[in-house]
């Protein structure tokens, strides 16, 4: 079982629990705006600081992470329970190893809360310092699900920076709001293409990020570059963070972790963390 090491109060279980410090829900009001790259490239920077880090794939009808991470199935279960998978020192769980590539999930939310409820109360997830949690767009059945099977300790809204990405990104963090989540900050992605000549184009228009960061009392993150090796990396299975830890982008996602981290440990309760008991 892994040990989370790095905090005061993190306490190994016994096997039929698992223990989560912080979880982090990383969420957007639309899809298409990089949401699983940033949840990813973040599970990713925040184990490079040595803590001990799980990926949950919370989008149960359009699940990427086992692609994004490179790993094609998770290992055999032990009784009811998941043994999660493991890439870059990762634990991660996801429909996307429990379904074809092309079987479309046809779910109403019963079906849905149930299968969230076994990927969180269902997975040997051990001593966990940060779960990270990859929403899916929108603010259904999901994100609801979620708040009432496991005490989220922020989010992370993800946006573009057009003021229509911006409209629908306002929703998830109202979202977070009544879930009585905090919001720990806003990530503005594919903020600009660098060009050859230094210069930069902003695609998608700007000072949307900074728009919203505003309406959220939250910091903006980040703004991240437009960067094909960032696609290339989510296609391959190697993450830009691991196939180019040099990157700009690779930095603005360590300093990211280092960031949130600090603000968790500030803001913390000094509580042991969130015990969540295995279903039987």
């Amino acid at each position: 079982m892994s040990q989370a090491g790095t905090m005061d109060g993190a306490l190994a279980l016994e096997n039929e629990h698992a223990q989560v410090r912080y979880a982090i829900a990383v969420a957007s009001g639309k899809g298409g705006v990089g949401k699983s790259t940033v949840a990813v490239n973040l599970a990713i920077a925040l184990e490079k600081q040595g803590l001990a880090v799980g990926l949950m794939d919370a989008d149960i009808y359009g699940p990427n992470i086992p692609t994004m991470m490179g790993v094609n199935a998770m290992p055999e279960p032990t009784g009811l329970t998941i043994t999660p998978a493991e890439a870059y020192g990762i634990k991660l769980v996801s429909m996307g190893f429990l379904v074809r590539p092309d079987q479309a999930l046809i779910w109403r939310g019963p079906m849905l809360h149930n299968a969230i409820r076994q990927f969180v109360e269902g997975t040997a997830w051990g001593a966990l310092d940060v779960l990270v949690v990859d929403l899916p767009p929108g603010t259904g059945d999901a994100q609801l699900s979620l708040s009432q099977v496991l005490g989220l300790s922020g989010g992370v809204i993800v946006t573009l920076p057009q003021k229509v990405s911006i409209e629908d990104a306002r929703r998830g963090m109202e979202m977070f709001r009544k879930m009585d989540v905090p919001i720990l900050g806003i990530v503005e992605n594919m903020s600009f293409l660098a060009l050859e000549d230094g210069s930069q184009m902003t695609v998608f228009g700007s000072g949307g990020g900074e728009t919203l960061a505003g309406e959220a009392e939250a910091p903006l993150l980040a703004k991240l570059p437009l960067d094909p090796a960032v696609r290339e990396g989510g296609d391959t299975g190697k993450p830009i963070s691991v196939a180019s830890p040099g990157s700009n982008f690779s930095v603005l996602f360590k300093q990211m972790a280092a960031r949130l981290m600090d603000t968790l440990q500030q803001e913390g309760d000094g509580s042991p963390g969130l015990e969540i008991e295995m279903l039987e």
